[in-house]
């Protein structure tokens, strides 16, 4: 372990995963695989070249920590109805355009006011809390590897369940690593055209859909989630393609996630998702054969509830984030002993 306090920021360790590359470094935690000059920062501002090693900026530098109901990740099939202690750094391997924490993904550890939290007290403050997992979320957490590495380790231990809230964009290597240690992830597909990810993210689909299968393939309890966002994304043909990919690649009961878009940050002119294109990509993922599908962001509906496939009956009702499990007993639907594909107690 190699952790030292330079100036300009509270904590600095020696990254796990990098090579060099003639006088560069190159970083292999994302798939950006950045190469980094002596001095210089990957393009997530958290890892920096010096004197020859690659650092983490920010291990255990904290910006946000709170306890939230499971659902605000959104999970729903994951212990529903439990809280979450979630943390969140600085930092991030994209550039949404409409990123609603931009303040905290596109800052730069030595110019944003963080605290410092060690894994073991991250994981005193989950149990104290009565939490029942712990979730690294509010920025990209792969930019925080080695301290969810750390902090997972630990929480297994004292029967915490791991969360990653993530954009999906881990490197093979950092997911061989992380998965044996990661219990759940809420994956943010943003679309799945080339177009969409490099104009309004910086990106590319093709690494998050991989991961997406891997994670599926290695048995963490994968949800995904898709902001619909008005003349980018949300056309019939975008939806289909998302929902051909769920039911061809990972099936139809894996719990997908269609959520509204608020004009935030660059992104100011566009107006809000319509509750009909909502509904209309709920309809669709069901005609599909898609067993789970909700839609967030838009009170007054009933399509946050979890139904069961078999008898239609509800099984899991939620009112925001009050979350009533009556429907359930050992899993199964009560109406009609059905299997419910949701991790409980």
């Amino acid at each position: 372990m190699n952790i030292s306090a330079p100036r300009g920021y509270a904590m600095r360790k020696e990254a796990i995963l990098y090579e060099g590359v003639d006088d560069r470094l190159r970083c292999l935690v994302c798939n950006r695989k950045c190469l980094i000059p002596e001095g210089g920062r990957g393009y997530c501002l958290t890892r920096e070249n010096r004197d020859g090693r690659i650092y983490s900026l920010t291990y255990g530098e904290v910006s946000s920590a709170a306890v939230d109901p499971i659902e605000k990740k959104p999970l729903f099939h994951f212990h529903p109805g439990t809280l979450a202690y979630s943390l969140g750094s600085v930092g991030c391997n994209f550039r949404c355009r409409y990123c609603q924490n931009w303040s905290i993904s596109q800052a730069r550890i030595d110019e944003f006011p963080t605290r410092y939290i060690s894994p073991e007290e991250a994981v005193e403050n989950a149990l104290s809390a009565s939490c029942r997992s712990i979730a690294w979320t509010y920025n990209e957490p792969t930019m925080w590897l080695e301290y969810t590495l750390d902090s997972a380790e630990l929480a297994r231990e004292e029967g915490l369940s791991t969360v990653y809230v993530t954009n999906g964009y881990m490197s093979r290597e950092a997911l061989d690593i992380l998965g044996p240690l990661l219990d759940a992830a809420n994956v943010d597909l943003k679309g799945m055209s080339e177009t969409f990810y490099r104009e309004l993210c910086d990106a590319k689909p093709g690494p998050v859909l991989e991961n997406i299968i891997r994670m599926h393939d290695m048995g963490i309890h994968i949800e995904v989630t898709n902001l619909l966002i008005p003349g980018y994304n949300d056309s019939d043909d975008d939806i289909m393609a998302l929902i051909n990919f769920m039911v061809s690649e990972v099936g139809v009961r894996v719990p997908l996630h269609f959520t509204r878009f608020f004009p935030h940050y660059r992104m100011q002119d566009v107006p809000p998702t319509g509750a009909d294109r909502l509904m209309r990509a709920r309809e669709l993922a069901l005609e599909a054969g898609m067993k789970y599908v909700y839609v967030g962001n838009l009170p007054g509906t009933d399509a946050e509830n979890t139904y069961c496939p078999s008898c239609g009956e509800v099984v899991i009702r939620r009112n925001g984030y009050i979350t009533d499990t009556s429907g359930l007993a050992d899993g199964r639907c009560r109406s009609c002993n059905s299997k419910i594909d949701v991790v409980t107690d």
